[in-house]
This record gives structure tokens, C-alpha cells and sequence, in this order.
């Protein structure tokens, strides 16, 4: 009997057939679903493993993100309903977002006090929307896909690519969780400098495809799939540094010091304990600390300067006015009437002048969190539900100059604007003024200790890959880290401590590939190979 059920169960080449025939259709359409909602959970896994379990937590699995697209293509690929298509993807997409991002769930609820049941619909409501772009380019294949099976995996790989952009631009954009961040230690590491992020999700989503309609293509289907396999592994052994032109370093490693508060999130901006508890330790440490550097993350000081108590910003500033000591510090800066904006203030020795009088240093964060920093239109009522100090906030602007010390130029990022490679690029138009060391100051304490601090580190790592730049995360709760130009972390903090990293960081100059075009043409190049793939299709459609 057990024999019986388990020789009737699918075998692994069923889920890569043809499974839309009218004679399999019925019994095994829960078997299709519930392998789209695996691979979908499967891609979001991809990119910091959640688990404690089966492989180092946080860590990237760039096959897992390859084997989860090669189940999605297969399965559209036994497609001959562009509707079903379009379903199977929006369902990949919304179990994908779903499990990437559900750490919304402690922001919205446990902090926001937003009832659970409307927290888990507003996630999965968002995934659904989000997913939208995934239903199109799953519809748009089936629709288009051409005979020729390299032609199909090339517009396959295309229109993910162009679901991938779509939710980087439209609407505020919002990529977190984009397949190619689990490349970030695979075998197309060394590409980044040249195609960026989103080129690696094209290659990706290209091999992926390949695979599946290789593996379902009768004779040749084992060995075109060696041959794929193989042109990964030889791509994964290749030095990095032979992909990266101009290089060269800053003249002597800069010492830096980096402050983690852990400032619990449910009192952070309470006046009588989170507030006191974080300009008590704050304040001490950036008198005290050591290093040329010293960085505060993304709101340190809680509150405007002046509702500092009396004396506390002008002894910040008398701390560094000498000496051979500068300083990044997290703090809101504005006022009614003017507006406020979430910045980051630099103090060094000799540069007089307060922020409102646009002193030493000022970066205001451009990319703002929609429902975090502004509002979007007709989402107010939403906001109501909820007990989060929100605020319309100003936006700075894209290219902001950098904090000059030392010899580098040090140039800040607020929270999730390093998920945005084309701003950053925007500071490299003149490359004797380009950043040689990234900062970002963040705050994920609003996720508690989730896989979404993993989620963030891998995506500050790509930055470095993709621009060859170091870059050191100051972080109210983690990760606090220093990664080189290689994209590897060589100092890091214990999340959820209150901790200070000491270590050295090695500028980088020099502009990569991707610095040059992203610089100029932002992502159109990527969206005129979406598109092009497009009308190649539709000259060799399927009849």
C-alpha cells in the first residue's frame, strides 16, 4: 500500500512537463500551486537564509535563487493560457514578496499598534500589487515566447528583468528582495562592476530558463544543461579583480569607529527613557571615542537641535572643532516652518557654523520610506490606524557632494537609499570628486532581529561590488559592519548589542563599468534591453 502512493506521487522531471494538458490538468493543479508558492518562498530564502538551521543564517544561496526560477519558467513554459501564466506568476510574486518582507509585520503591529489581522492583509496586499509586474511578464511570455529555445530563455530572462525595474521606478519603488542580491557570493560576483544588480537578475533569470527549457527539451536537454552548469562554475573562478578597470587605492587606511545604541524601538523616541538613554550614551561615546572617524547612525539624537538640552550641540561641536577627529552623526534637522528632513551632519576640525546655517557638512536622505517619511496620496486614513511618529519629510537631492577627511571622500546613505544603485551613482559625474568610502547610517530596529538585517547587509555588499567601494553601516541595532571593495565584512558588531567597532577601512578610486553607465544613462539601458527583447519576440512569435 505505502509502496502504491508513493510511486503515484510526482516525480522531479514531472514538475519541469508539461502540466497544462487537458488530461493532467485537474489532478495535478494543486501539485502546480503548491510548487509556485514553494519556489517562490524559495527565491525570497535566496538571499539571507531565515533559517537557524541547513546552512549559516543571513547567508546568500545563489543556486536556490537559480533553481527557484528554473521551477517558475518550467512551469510557464507548460503554459498555453496566457491567463494561467499570468496567475502562476502573480502567485510566485506574491509568495515571494510575502516571505522577503514579512518582517513588516513587527513594524506595523507590535510597534505600530495596527490590529494583526489588517497588518497580515496590508502585507499581502502589497505583495499582491507588487506581484502585478510578475502576472504581466508571465502572461506577456506565454503570449510572445518564441520557438527557438534560446530565443524563449532570452525573453523570459527579459521580461523579469523588466518586472524587476518596474519595481525599482514605479510607484516610490520598493526592490527589496531583487534575486540578483543572491549573487552577491555566487558565481557572478565578478560581473557586478559591470552590469550592476539588475543585470545580474537578467543572467539569472537567463540560465534559470535555460535550464528548464533545456532539461524539458528531449536529446539535448542533459547536455545543454552541463554545458550551463559548467560556464557557471568557470565564471564563479574568476578573479575579481580582473573585471574591475582603474583601481586604485587612497594613499592610508582610515581608522574608523562605529556606535551601535541599541536603543529598544518601542522607547526610542520617548522622551523620559529611549530619548535620555540615547543622548546619555551617544553623547559619551562621541567624546570619548578614538579613530579619525567617528559615526552615529541614522537618527542617534532623536530629536532637532535645538530641543537638545542647552549646551549639548554646542559641545558636539567644540568636540571636533580640533584635533585630528571628525564625525558623522544621524540627526533630524529642520523646523515648522521650513520643513524637517532625516540627515546625517558632519563635524571636523576648523569648519564653524551650525546646520540651520548650513555648516561643515549636511546630507539630507533623498530616497524617503513611503508611510514611514511621507505619506502617499490617499493613504492617510492607513496612517490614522497607527501609533508611529510619521512626518512629511523634505527630500534632499541625488547626488549630494561628500564629506571630505582625511584624504577620502566619505559620502552618506540614509537607511534603505543604498538599495538604489542608480542614485548612488549619480555622485561619480566627476570622478575627481567621486565617493572613495560609502557610510550608511541606518535604523532596522522598526524589524526586530529578523532575517531583514541579513537582507540589508547583502544589499550594502552588492553596492560595494557593483562600485568597488568600501563602505562602513553604523546601525541602531545591526549589522554594524566594515566591508571592503570586495564586498566582504572584515569588522563586524553582535546584533542587538549596545557595542562600538573600532577598525580600518581602505578608500578606493578608480571608476567601474557600471559607475560609468549608470552615471549617464541611469537604468535606460536595461530597460531598452527589456523592451528589445520585446520586439525580437514578436518577429519570431510562436504560432
Amino acid at each position: 500500500m505505502v509502496e502504491s502512493m508513493i510511486s503515484s506521487l510526482p516525480t522531479f522531471p514531472a514538475l519541469l512537463q508539461n502540466i497544462d494538458h487537458p488530461a493532467v490538468h485537474k489532478r495535478l493543479s494543486w501539485f502546480q500551486i503548491a510548487i509556485i508558492l514553494i519556489a517562490g518562498g524559495a527565491h525570497a530564502a535566496s538571499m539571507a537564509w531565515p533559517f537557524p538551521f541547513g546552512f549559516a543564517s543571513g547567508q546568500p544561496l545563489w543556486w536556490l535563487q537559480l533553481l527557484s526560477l528554473t521551477l517558475l519558467a518550467a512551469q510557464l513554459d507548460g503554459c498555453r493560457s496566457r491567463w494561467r501564466a499570468a496567475f502562476l506568476g502573480g502567485l510566485f510574486g506574491t509568495a515571494m514578496l510575502c516571505s522577503t518582507f514579512w518582517w513588516l509585520f513587527i513594524s506595523l503591529h507590535v510597534y505600530g499598534g495596527l490590529a494583526a489581522p489588517l497588518t497580515v492583509l496590508a502585507i499581502v496586499l502589497l505583495a499582491a500589487f507588487l506581484a502585478l509586474y510578475y502576472a504581466a511578464a508571465a502572461g506577456l511570455f506565454v503570449v510572445l515566447a518564441p520557438v527557438n529555445r534560446a530565443l524563449r530563455a532570452f525573453l523570459f530572462a527579459a521580461l523579469w528583468l523588466l518586472a524587476e525595474l518596474a519595481r525599482v521606478k514605479l510607484f516610490t519603488g520598493f526592490p527589496w528582495g531583487e534575486g540578483g542580491y543572491a549573487h552577491v557570493d555566487g558565481w557572478a560576483r565578478p560581473l557586478a562592476a559591470w552590469v550592476g544588480v539588475h543585470g545580474l537578475s537578467f543572467m539569472a533569470a537567463f540560465i534559470a530558463a535555460g535550464l528548464a527549457f533545456s532539461l524539458r527539451a528531449g536529446r539535448t536537454r542533459w547536455l545543454a544543461a552541463l554545458v550551463l552548469v559548467m560556464l557557471a562554475t568557470v565564471m564563479a573562478q574568476l578573479p575579481l579583480n580582473s573585471f574591475i578597470a582603474g583601481e586604485t587605492p587612497q594613499p592610508g587606511p582610515l581608522t574608523v569607529t562605529l556606535l551601535q545604541g541599541n536603543i529598544p524601538q518601542d522607547e526610542k523616541f520617548q522622551s523620559g527613557t529611549g530619548v535620555v538613554s540615547a543622548l546619555r550614551w551617544y553623547g559619551e561615546q562621541l567624546h570619548i571615542a578614538r579613530g579619525a572617524l567617528v559615526v552615529a547612525p541614522e537618527t542617534a539624537l532623536p530629536l532637532l537641535p535645538q530641543q537638545l538640552p542647552e549646551g549639548y550641540w554646542e559641545a558636539l561641536q567644540s568636540r571636533f572643532a580640533s584635533g585630528q577627529q571628525a564625525a558623522l552623526i544621524g540627526v533630524p534637522l529642520g523646523s515648522f516652518e521650513a520643513g524637517y528632513s532625516n540627515s546625517v551632519v558632519g563635524f571636523k576640525p576648523d569648519s564653524p557654523g551650525l546646520p540651520e546655517a548650513r555648516g561643515p557638512y549636511r546630507y539630507d536622505k533623498h530616497h524617503l520610506v513611503p508611510f514611514g517619511e511621507f505619506v502617499p496620496v490617499g493613504f492617510r486614513w492607513f496612517v490614522d490606524l497607527m501609533n508611529i511618529p510619521l512626518g512629511e519629510f523634505n527630500r534632499g537631492a541625488v547626488g549630494q557632494d561628500s564629506f571630505d577627511w582625511q584624504g577620502q571622500r566619505l559620502a552618506p546613505n540614509i537607511c534603505y537609499e543604498d538599495l538604489f544603485g542608480e542614485e548612488l551613482g549619480a555622485r561619480f559625474a566627476d570622478p575627481k570628486r567621486a565617493p572613495t568610502i560609502f557610510v550608511n547610517v541606518s535604523n532596522i530596529g522598526w524589524f526586530g532581529n529578523t532575517v531583514a538585517i541579513d537582507q540589508h547587509l547583502q544589499i550594502s555588499r552588492m553596492r560595494t561590488l557593483e562600485f568597488s567601494r568600501p563602505m562602513i553601516r553604523a546601525t541602531n541595532t545591526g549589522a554594524t559592519v566594515i566591508i571592503d571593495h570586495l564586498g566582504q565584512v572584515t569588522h563586524s558588531l553582535p546584533r542587538q548589542t549596545r557595542a562600538v567597532l573600532v577598525g580600518e577601512v581602505q578608500g578606493r578610486s578608480g571608476i567601474t563599468p557600471y559607475a560609468w553607465w549608470v552615471e549617464r544613462y541611469g537604468l535606460w539601458p536595461l530597460w531598452a534591453l527589456g523592451l528589445a527583447a520585446i520586439g525580437l519576440a514578436l518577429a519570431f512569435r510562436r504560432r
